[in-house]
C-alpha cells in the first residue's frame, strides 16, 4: 500500500483521492478550510464540491500540511494555479532529502505575469534532491463523473519515464485508464488553453448559437492551441490526443465545466464579477485568457479567438460584436501550409 498526499480538497482533488483509495492506497487529503476537512473526517462527504458522494473512511483529511506529507511516496497538487508557487515552497521547506516523493500536479493554467507552466513553477521551487520526478496528470475528465466511476482516460506526462509509469500504476483501474506521455509542454499547454475556448463555447450557447458555431469554435480553437504549443516546442500529435482535443471537447461542451458555465452566463449578459462571485469555484479560464493573450502578443503568435475572449473579459467588449469581427476577418487558407492556387502564384 502506497502512501499518497492529495493537496487540494476541491472537486477534482477529492475525486482523485477516491480513485487512489479504491486502488488500495493510503490517502491523506489536505485543505485550508477546517470545516471541510472536518466534514471529510466525520461524515466522509464533501457536499459542497461532490454532493451525494460518499468517501471511503480510509481518506484522512488534514489542515496541517506537515502532517499530511509525513512518509508519503507521492504528492498530488490539485490547488488553483495561483496557489501552486506558494504551496510548492511550503512542501520544499517541509520535506527532507531522504523522502524524495514523486510530485504530480493535476491543475490547469498559466501563472500570471510570468506566463509559466505549472511544472516549471514546481521545478523552480522544489530542490531537485527532494523529489523523484515531476508528472503532469491531465485529460478529459469531470470530477463529478470520476466520482461516479464513469469510464475516464487521461495522460501522465513527464520527462522521466519511470515517474510517469509510477503514476500510471497507482491510478489505473477498470474505469480510470492512464496513458504515459513525454511531451510535458504540449500536455500542460493543451490543459490550460482549452479553458479559454470553453469560456467562448459557453458564451456562444448563451447567445443562442447552435452546433455549427460550437464546432467551428472548438476546431479553430484547437488550431490556436496547437499554434502556441508548437511555438514552444510541443509535439503537434499531443494536440490530437487526450490532453488536446479530448480535454477540449469535454470542457467546451459540458455543463459540468465551470469555464463553460461562466461563458454561458457572460453570453446571457451577466457581468463577469457577479459570475465569479457566485460560482463558488475558481474559473481558471479567465486568468488563463489574460496570460495566454499576453504571451501570444509577446511572441507574435496569431490567436484571434483568444484575443476576442480577452476583449470580452477584460475590455468589456460585447460578445455578439466580437463574434461578428471574427467572422469578418481577412479570408485565408485553413492551414498555413496549404498550397497556393495557380492564380495566386
Amino acid at each position: 500500500m502506497t502512501k499518497i498526499a492529495v493537496l487540494g480538497a476541491g472537486s477534482w482533488g477529492t475525486a482523485l483521492a477516491m480513485v487512489l483509495s479504491e486502488n488500495g492506497h493510503h490517502v491523506n487529503i489536505w485543505g485550508n478550510m477546517p470545516e471541510r476537512i472536518e466534514e471529510i473526517n466525520q461524515k466522509h462527504t464533501n457536499e459542497h464540491y461532490l454532493p451525494g458522494v460518499k468517501l471511503a473512511e480510509s481518506i484522512i483529511g488534514y489542515t496541517d500540511l506537515e502532517e499530511a506529507l509525513k512518509d508519503v511516496s507521492f504528492i498530488l497538487l490539485v490547488v488553483p494555479t495561483s496557489a501552486i508557487r506558494s504551496v510548492t515552497k511550503q512542501i520544499n521547506a517541509l520535506l527532507d532529502d531522504k523522502q524524495k516523493p514523486i510530485i504530480i500536479h493535476a491543475s490547469k493554467g498559466l501563472e500570471q505575469v510570468s506566463h509559466k507552466r505549472i511544472s516549471v513553477i514546481i521545478d523552480e521551487e522544489m530542490a531537485v534532491e527532494k523529489h523523484s520526478g515531476i508528472v503532469v496528470l491531465s485529460g478529459p475528465s469531470h470530477a463529478e463523473e470520476v466520482a461516479k466511476r464513469d469510464i475516464t482516460t487521461i495522460t501522465a506526462a513527464s520527462s522521466s519515464e519511470t515517474a510517469s509509469q509510477a503514476v500510471q500504476r497507482i491510478f489505473s483501474n477498470n474505469y480510470f485508464r492512464v496513458y504515459t506521455n513525454s511531451d510535458v509542454v504540449g500536455v500542460e499547454l493543451g490543459a490550460a488553453l482549452k479553458n479559454i475556448i470553453a469560456v467562448g463555447a459557453g458564451a456562444l450557447v448563451g447567445l443562442g448559437y447552435g452546433d455549427n458555431a460550437k464546432a467551428a469554435l472548438i476546431t479553430r480553437g484547437l488550431a490556436e492551441i496547437s499554434r502556441l504549443g508548437m511555438a514552444f516546442g510541443a509535439d503537434p500529435l499531443t494536440f490530437i490526443g487526450l490532453s488536446g482535443v479530448g480535454d477540449l471537447i469535454v470542457t467546451a461542451t459540458s455543463v459540468h465545466s465551470r469555464n463553460w458555465r461562466a461563458g454561458n452566463l457572460i453570453g446571457k449578459g451577466l457581468p463577469l464579477e457577479e459570475i465569479l462571485e457566485n460560482m463558488g469555484m475558481v474559473v481558471e479560464g479567465v486568468a488563463t485568457t489574460k496570460a495566454a493573450y499576453e504571451l501570444a502578443q509577446e511572441k507574435d503568435i496569431d490567436m484571434p479567438i483568444t484575443a476576442a475572449i480577452y476583449r470580452v473579459l477584460f475590455e468589456n467588449a460585447r460578445v455578439d460584436e466580437v463574434v461578428e469581427e471574427l467572422m469578418l476577418r481577412d479570408r485565408k487558407a485553413e492551414h498555413s501550409t496549404s498550397k497556393m492556387t495557380a492564380e495566386e502564384e
